[in-house]
């Protein structure tokens, strides 16, 4: 990386807490000549077109802005982002002149989002609070709190307001 160059990651799933994040990523932290990196971890199963057996172990390649608005490129990795976030994300890299790119990774979500800042690498990770209730936290885990603790670069986590 060079100097001024940052890769500021999001995690994204497309919910309203990811929107959130990513909303509050352009507002807080991206500048001029970024790269925002979205990254989104898809649950393990059958893809038609067997993209998740071609990048299951190392993540899809970056997708690029373009591909991101295209439903079918979409579709062949089981992503299908909605027009809110890609609305965002479209005038984000006009009026701040960012590269934005999509990596998208299979499997459980903590490990994953890990996986995802030391292969960019990114320079930090802004992410949502789902808001589990404590019992569900308690069982599940939360996504969050796991990458807080285990992540190799500065972690942020945009809570809800109703949290």
């Amino acid at each position: 990386m060079e100097e001024g160059d940052r890769f500021v990651g999001v995690a994204v799933d497309f919910s309203a807490c990811s929107k959130k994040a990513l909303k509050w990523a352009i507002d807080n932290i991206l500048r001029k000549g970024d790269h925002l990196i979205l990254v989104t971890v898809r649950p393990e199963g059958n893809y038609e077109e067997g993209e998740m057996q071609l990048w299951e172990a190392t993540g899809s390649p970056l997708i690029p802005l373009s591909e991101l608005c295209d439903g079918h490129t979409m579709k062949r990795y089981g992503v299908n982002p909605d027009a809110e976030t890609l609305q965002m994300i479209t005038l984000a890299a006009r009026q701040m002149e960012i590269t934005v790119v999509m990596k998208i990774f299979w499997g459980d979500a903590r490990e994953k989002l890990c996986e995802a800042i030391d292969r960019t690498p990114l320079s930090c990770l802004v992410i949502g609070n789902r808001g589990l209730g404590k019992i569900k936290r308690a069982i599940m885990g939360s996504v969050s709190n796991y990458v807080v603790n285990n992540a190799t670069c500065p972690v942020t986590v945009v809570k809800n307001a109703e949290d």
